[in-house]
C-alpha cells in the first residue's frame, strides 16, 4: 500500500489534513518533556518520566509500528454573541465530545487501511493515549509548532483536532515544514495570566484553559485574570494570524449542540447539577464534574462585578454541598463588595470547612472597615 493510497482514504473519511511521518522514537520530544516536567509546567496534569518515555516512542501503542498518519480537522466555528451575563466556553467544547468525533474518524480510516492491507495492521491514537501528537504532526510536516505551543496547520489554523492512525505499513514520509512563527508574539501578548514565554514553551499552571479544568482550587492571584471563561480558552488561538486567515468554517460536526452550551448562562451555571449536567456532559467540558464548572462559573460572575449575582453567590456559599464552590463564591462576593456580600460572608464565617472560612476571611480583607 502507498503513501497516498492511504492519504486518499483519510481525506475521503474526512479529514481536514493527513500527512505521514516515521513511527521511530521521538529523543528530542522526550528530552523536551522532561524538560517541561522539571520545571513544573505540567505540575496540573499526572504525567510523569515515563509518560514522557511512552508518548515519544508509537511503539508503545502498536508493536512493530512503521508508520504514523498524523490527521488534522478544523473546529472552529462562529462564536455566539457575547452578553454580560453569559459564560465564555472555548469552541473545542461546545460540541459533541470531539474524543468521540475523533475516534470515529480515525477507527473508519484504520478499517479501511487494514481492509486493503488484508490483515489488521493499525492502531489509532486520540488525545487520550499516550503519544505526542503535536510533536509527530510537526515531524510529518502537517503543521509547525507555534508560540502558543499549539499545531498550526497550513491553511486551517492552530483551532484544529488532532488525531493519529498508527500502522506497521512501511510508508514514505512526509517532509517536516520549514515554516515558523517568525516575530509573531500575537499570542504570548493577548494572554492575560503570561502563561506564554514565546518560546514555544507554556506554564500550564498559569494557563486559563488548565485553571479551568483544574480538580482544585484555582490560586487567588490568577482568579481576576480568568475574566468569564468558564471552559478553556481560546485567547491564543484566536489571536494568531494564520487562524485570523482560515476563519471559522471548522468542521459542521463542530457546531454549539446549543446556545447554552457555548454561552451559559452563569447563575444557570452556579446552580448545574443533575439533568441540567447531564446536557453538558455530551460535549467535553463535562469530563472534571459539575462541582468544577459551578466553582468555574462563581469565578465568572465575581469578575462580572454585578451586583445583581449577589443572591445567587450568596446561596452558592451558604447551600452549595461542596467547599470548592462555597469558598469561589465566597471569593466572587468579595470581589463584588456591596453591602449584601459583605452580609453573606459575614454569615458564612462559620462555615465548616476551614478552607472556605479561610477564603471567607480573605474576601472580608479588602471590603471590611
Amino acid at each position: 500500500m502507498t503513501a497516498d493510497a492511504v492519504r486518499a482514504i483519510a481525506r475521503a473519511c474526512g479529514a481536514g489534513a493527513v500527512r505521514i511521518t516515521a513511527a521511530d522514537p521521538d529523543a528530542a520530544t522526550r528530552a523536551r518533556m522532561r524538560a517541561a516536567l522539571a520545571r513544573g509546567d505540567l505540575a496540573t496534569w499526572s504525567y510523569d518520566d515515563a509518560y514522557a518515555g511512552a508518548a515519544s516512542d508509537p511503539s508503545t501503542i502498536l508493536a512493530g509500528a512503521r508508520s504514523v498518519v498524523c490527521i488534522a480537522v478544523p473546529y472552529a466555528t462562529p462564536v455566539p454573541s457575547e452578553r454580560r451575563d453569559r459564560g465564555r466556553v472555548s469552541a473545542y467544547a461546545w460540541s459533541p465530545d470531539y474524543h468521540r468525533r475523533m475516534q470515529t474518524l480515525l477507527r473508519e480510516i484504520a478499517a479501511r487501511i487494514d481492509a486493503l492491507a488484508g490483515a489488521p495492521v493499525t492502531r489509532v491514537a486520540c488525545d487520550t493515549a499516550p503519544l505526542a501528537e503535536r510533536a509527530f504532526a510537526a515531524r510529518a510536516g502537517l503543521g509547525w509548532i507555534g508560540k502558543h505551543t499549539s499545531l498550526i496547520v497550513k491553511g486551517l489554523g492552530s483551532a484544529v483536532f488532532l488525531g493519529e492512525v498508527v500502522t506497521t505499513l512501511d510508508l514514505e514520509p512526509d517532509r517536516a515544514l520549514r515554516t515558523s512563527c517568525g516575530a509573531c508574539r500575537a499570542c504570548v501578548d493577548v494572554c492575560p495570566t503570561g502563561a506564554l514565554r514565546g518560546d514555544r514553551t507554556m506554564n500550564a499552571e498559569r494557563c486559563i484553559s488548565d485553571l479551568t479544568q483544574r480538580r482544585d482550587a484555582i490560586p487567588r492571584a490568577l482568579r481576576p485574570l480568568i475574566g468569564t471563561w468558564v471552559w478553556g480558552c481560546d485567547l491564543c488561538n484566536d489571536a494568531c494570524p494564520p487562524s485570523q486567515q482560515a476563519g471559522r468554517a471548522g468542521d459542521g460536526a463542530c457546531r454549539p449542540l446549543e446556545d447554552e452550551l457555548a454561552a451559559p448562562d452563569l447563575q444557570a451555571l452556579l446552580r448545574v447539577r443533575g439533568a441540567a449536567f447531564r446536557r453538558v456532559r455530551r460535549t467535553a467540558m463535562g469530563w472534571r464534574g459539575a462541582p468544577v464548572l459551578r466553582r468555574n462559573a462563581a469565578v465568572a460572575l465575581g469578575n462580572s462585578l454585578d451586583r445583581a449575582d449577589v443572591p445567587a453567590l450568596a446561596a452558592a456559599l451558604s447551600d452549595d454541598r461542596s467547599p470548592l464552590v462555597r469558598g469561589h463564591a465566597a471569593w466572587a462576593l468579595g470581589r463584588i463588595g456591596s453591602p449584601q456580600a459583605l452580609r453573606a460572608l459575614r454569615a458564612a464565617l462559620g462555615d465548616a470547612d476551614a478552607w472556605v472560612r479561610e477564603e471567607v476571611s480573605a474576601a472580608l480583607e479588602p471590603i471590611a472597615p
